[in-house]
């Protein structure tokens, strides 16, 4: 049982705990709705889960971080509709903390309660996740922060020291190390649907260095990113549009393990803004870095980060 901090005060171990425990648990309910609904009706398990994960983490969060604002992707008025659609569900969504109070706030839990709707919702598919991150206002920055795998059987999380990959079957802990990438070549993770253009002539540029490129096509976010700190890809570059709620907890883990996370110019992640959205991300060992950063600003004309 992890004890209550008091509202503003930074964050704690226990806050590393319970971004873990969250998101397992956000995820065996997620199992449990595949269960129960099946995948005849993609639309209907996905809203269902979407709603039933989001309204867990609301309500543990008001319960036992009551002081603390949340920012959550089913927060928001226009997801209200998915309600009609998700099953065994009654009247809108729980609504996120008010902007004005998010943004004077000190501690700012970001959720995506199910990240990877679509595969979700495909039978057999396990690179979805759920995200659970605390924002600390006074760094400005990610404090805490866990992805649950749950198809796969694992959480990755933050902790004071550092990251874990923690087992969902029985709870057992191993740090999570980051491994380089193999000499001359590098795996990278895009979307399933809609990889970056720019990755294409990416994997050109860096042919010609003598690296060669190979592009893994994975689902969500959570599960790219998951996938380069467990070492099955060496990066994850994406420059398709995203939000606050789609890296916020990924990034918190990657960066407690070790690894470079930033915008495609270089510039820094930033959380807990007026407008969530945040378009691209690269995350990968902090040694391939700067040779990606620098060929991804050749391919796209950008100046330096």
């Amino acid at each position: 049982m992890t004890e209550r901090p008091a509202a503003g005060t930074a964050v704690t171990a226990d806050d590393h705990e319970l971004a873990g425990e969250l998101a397992g648990q956000a995820g065996r309910l997620l199992l449990a709705v595949r269960d129960e609904v099946g995948f005849a009706d993609a639309r209907a398990l996905k809203d269902t889960g979407d709603l039933r994960a989001h309204e867990y983490l609301m309500g543990e969060l008001a319960g036992r971080r009551p002081g603390d604002a949340v920012l959550s992707e089913e927060g928001r008025a226009s997801v209200a509709g998915k309600s009609v659609t998700a099953v065994a569900m009654e009247g809108p969504p729980t609504a996120n903390t008010d902007e004005a109070l998010r943004l004077a706030a000190s501690r700012v839990w970001i959720v995506d309660p199910l990240d990877g709707t679509r595969e979700f919702a495909e039978e057999g598919r396990g690179d979805w996740a759920v995200h659970v991150a605390l924002w600390d206002g006074a760094r400005g920055a990610l404090g805490a922060g866990a992805v649950a795998l749950p198809a796969q059987g694992v959480t990755l999380r933050t902790t004071p020291q550092g990251a874990v990959s923690a087992s969902l079957k029985d709870g057992s802990e191993e740090p999570l190390r980051m491994a380089p990438p193999a000499p001359g070549a590098l795996r990278i993770a895009v979307s399933r649907s809609r990889p970056p253009e720019f990755v294409g002539r990416l994997a050109e540029r860096l042919a010609d260095g003598g690296v060669a490129v190979e592009p893994v096509p994975i689902g969500s976010a959570g599960a790219k990113i998951a996938a380069v700190l467990l070492g099955e890809v060496d990066a994850y570059v994406h420059a398709g549009g995203q939000y606050e709620w789609d890296s916020a907890a990924p990034v918190a883990v990657a960066l407690a393990a070790g690894a470079h996370a930033s915008r495609i110019d270089g510039s820094a992640l930033t959380y807990n803004r007026e407008d969530p959205r945040l378009p691209d991300i690269l995350v990968c060992h902090p040694g391939s870095a700067s040779t990606l950063l620098t060929v991804i600003r050749e391919v796209t004309g950008g100046p330096p980060g």
